[in-house]
């Protein structure tokens, strides 16, 4: 039995949305920094696919010569979303997922809050006591 024209045209379509989406599309190729730590970028992927066709009636003068298939006329049509949700940043001593979108920021900028708190008291501190030591040694 042969392959209706539809199937033909889905065919090469599903082909093509295959090519352009695999899972580098979703988890991305990692990118190491001079440090050495790692960042990928993770996204979302939405995917629409139609397909459709018809086959036409053969005029009066066609059907009695017999003639074989019907013509048929048909398209396709599919769009991909790619988003950026988030980066996964794997360090040396630690691994963060860090949203993409402007209000996970800034949900992430309050919860580092306390420790950007402490770094810089700590480095502060730091100064102080560099300060300290070199009144003294004169």
């Amino acid at each position: 039995m042969s392959e209706h024209p539809i199937e033909a045209l889905m065919k090469t379509t599903m082909e093509s949305l295959k090519e352009m989406v695999d899972v580098n599309t979703i988890v991305g190729d990692p990118v190491e920094t001079m440090d050495g730590t790692v960042i990928v970028p993770i996204s979302r992927v939405a995917l629409g696919f139609a397909s459709g066709g018809g086959e036409y009636q053969k005029k009066a003068e066609e059907k009695e010569q017999g003639g074989g298939k019907l013509p048929f006329a048909g398209g396709t049509g599919a769009g991909v979303s790619v988003q950026p949700v988030a980066f996964m940043v794997v360090g040396k001593e630690h691994i963060k997922l860090l949203p993409a979108n402007s209000s996970g920021m800034v949900e992430r900028l309050i919860e580092m809050a306390p420790q950007l708190i402490e770094d810089l008291q700590s480095s502060f501190k730091k100064v102080k006591n560099n300060m300290s030591k070199s009144e003294t040694e004169h």
